[in-house]
């Protein structure tokens, strides 16, 4: 069974933009929903960065805890050493791979090496030393990686309104 993993920026740009939690519930109980189907989670270290927002994203990320937001376990330990030695050894600038590994991104990656994951982010790769993206070191490593729209797609979400007229 297929699992995604989603990015930081997937909950921040849903919130701010095309999925806020004042006109579109439907997308957040989707995810809780799916996330009860082991279909759809995130890691400790995302929650970290949305519970820094302090709004009600971060709150919603608190109420998640660890059964959406996955602390790692002891198959991710030695997955950081591969992703770590994978950034290390590409060309990056020691600043990038610096700031890379002090990031969730990092952390993303090798829990969804671990676990055999596809990572969900609206990152996309960039030819660049200067900057590690999530969906280049995925590809170095052999990773799957998608936007969320293309998640929800596959996992053929739909967000309907119910049978009732809808307000004008």
């Amino acid at each position: 069974m297929t699992s995604y993993l989603v990015d930081s920026n997937v909950f921040i740009q849903a919130k701010n933009l095309h999925y806020g939690f004042d006109f579109c519930p439907a997308f957040w109980d989707w995810l809780v929903q799916k996330n009860r189907a082991s279909r759809v989670a995130s890691i400790e270290k995302v929650a970290d960065e949305l519970q820094a927002g302090e709004d009600e994203l971060a709150e919603w990320a608190t109420e998640r805890g660890d059964e959406f937001f996955l602390p790692p376990d002891d198959s991710v330990l030695p997955a950081l050493r591969t992703v770590s030695d994978w950034a290390s050894g590409h060309g990056y600038q020691p600043a990038a791979v610096a700031t890379f590994l002090q990031v969730a991104d990092y952390w993303l990656v090798a829990h969804a090496l671990a676990h055999e994951c596809i990572v969900v982010t609206h990152e996309v790769p960039a030819n660049t030393t200067s900057k590690i993206k999530i969906p280049n070191a995925c590809i170095g490593l052999g990773l799957r990686c998608m936007a969320p729209y293309e998640m929800l797609r596959r996992e053929r979400a739909r967000f309907v309104l119910g049978m009732g007229r809808a307000a004008a």
